[in-house]
């Protein structure tokens, strides 16, 4: 991760024995890491108040009580991430993520035996990749011009941490480009905002559809049937994302756009 102090590799155990958790960080923003490791864990977010209406998310709530919301607190590289999403397959987003860190980004402070890990571009970096570059990493004129002008205001979407949910939503969401879904994935990941909803998510109202009512709901639907869960409508989510059915498909999967030049075996390349 890029911290306001500098770089950093962060390591935390899948594992807590008696309940105690032992990261490990190294490089620059090491210190920084490690005071913000119980955040990231969830300590900050509370479920209290939260109460399931529907036997399913009931039964849901019980197999996964102890989930939290994290808070990385890292405003831009939420949003360079989120951004890159919008609208693709997962493949093109991650095509696109992967060689932007490998190209513009830097090693990661680590021990020699630790995996090649690379820590995202800086936002004086992304505002100086060229035009044409961002075509060679698969990410069209839209996110990537988006990208840029969130960089050209890194330090501005930062202060957005301070802010109450709906007005870091305003505030995300003025910014061009930045729209509902892509301001709650910030919102959700570097805020810890329990209440950040992703509307306008491809599958996600078809799930909460067919785990509250048994059949699909859309972003309509979804609304009202989570207006009675504020301030815990994003726990919802996260319980349907990890309990919830998909839903049937009824489509061939979205192929990847041909019109970026994106190699064919790109999946094997690195």
């Amino acid at each position: 991760m890029r911290t306001p102090i500098g770089p950093a590799t962060l390591a935390v155990p899948a594992d807590a024995p008696d309940g105690r958790v032992v990261a490990h960080a190294w490089g620059d923003g090491a210190d920084w890491a490690l005071e913000r490791v119980p955040a990231m864990l969830g300590e900050s977010d509370d479920p209290t108040g939260f109460t399931p209406q529907h036997a399913v998310l009931a039964h849901a709530w019980r197999r996964y009580v102890h989930v939290r919301v994290p808070s990385t607190g890292l405003v831009f590289e939420a949003l360079l991430a989120a951004v890159l999403e919008q609208k693709v397959t997962g493949h093109e987003a991650w095509y696109g993520w992967r060689h932007l860190v490998r190209e513009y980004g830097e090693p990661a402070p680590a021990p020699s035996s630790a995996p090649r890990l690379f820590v995202p571009p800086a936002p004086a970096t992304v505002r100086s990749i060229p035009s044409w570059t961002w075509r060679r990493l698969s990410v069209d004129h839209a996110r990537s011009s988006t990208i840029v002008r969130a960089a050209q205001r890194a330090d501005a979407l930062e202060r957005t941490l301070t802010m109450s949910g709906p007005a870091a939503d305003r505030a995300l969401r003025s910014l061009p480009g930045i729209g509902g879904w892509t301001a709650a994935e910030v919102r959700q990941r570097a805020h810890g905002d329990c209440d950040a909803v992703s509307f306008g998510d491809y599958h996600l109202s078809a799930r909460v559809g067919l785990l509250l009512a048994g059949h699909r709901y859309d972003d309509t639907a979804m609304a009202e049937a989570l207006e009675a869960y504020r301030p815990h409508r994003y726990r919802v989510q996260r319980l349907v994302e990890l309990d919830g059915p998909m839903p049937p498909r009824k489509h061939p999967r979205m192929p990847p756009r041909t019109h970026l030049p994106t190699p064919r075996n790109s999946r094997r390349t690195f």
